[in-house]
């Protein structure tokens, strides 16, 4: 697993600000596996890594996080 203790991490209005996609089709393509997976970071608070947001806006069509 990569060291994330110096990595980002962003909240859902910057991933849509970033990534250009609605809610919706972020969750949708977290199902499928076509875009970085969130973190919990409490009950009610999700973020994701900038890394793999960083990764996902450099090749969209070719990003598929691999099954852990």
């Amino acid at each position: 697993m990569a060291d994330r203790s110096k990595d980002s991490l962003c909240r859902l209005p910057e991933v849509k600000r970033r990534t250009g996609l609605s809610t919706a089709t972020i969750y949708r393509k977290m199902a499928t596996g076509d875009f970085p997976m969130k973190i919990q970071l409490s009950a009610n608070v999700v973020a994701w890594y900038m890394s793999d947001i960083d990764a996902w806006v450099a090749n969209p069509m070719g990003y598929h996080k691999a099954a852990a």
